[in-house]
């Protein structure tokens, strides 16, 4: 398994908090299912830098996790197909080697 860190952009706008935590729980379900979660941050309501669909705030949530890479194309299908979130981005994170 692999280390990575996904973030996603929910919309503020348009949807309740509690609709914002089903996604958000949703997310966490499909991760633990397929990997292990280390840390999950809310960091709430933020200004976004551009528009991104008629929208200049959204609702960020960062998620550090290990899971399998073939399991990280089906996590970001499950974005894509989420009208709630604007913007996503999963990388994979690099272990240092000590010398």
């Amino acid at each position: 398994m692999n280390d990575y860190e996904t973030i996603f952009i929910m919309n503020s706008d348009d949807y309740t908090e509690s609709e914002r935590q089903k996604v958000a729980k949703k997310i966490e379900n499909y991760i633990t299912d397929n990997g292990n979660i280390s840390k999950i941050e809310n960091l709430g309501k933020r200004r976004l830098a551009y528009e991104v669909k008629g929208h200049s705030e959204g609702h960020y949530y960062i998620i550090q996790c290990s899971m399998k890479s073939e399991k990280i194309s089906e996590l970001e299908r499950i974005y894509i197909i989420t009208d709630e979130i604007l913007k996503f981005i999963t990388v994979k994170k690099i272990k240092r080697r000590k010398d």
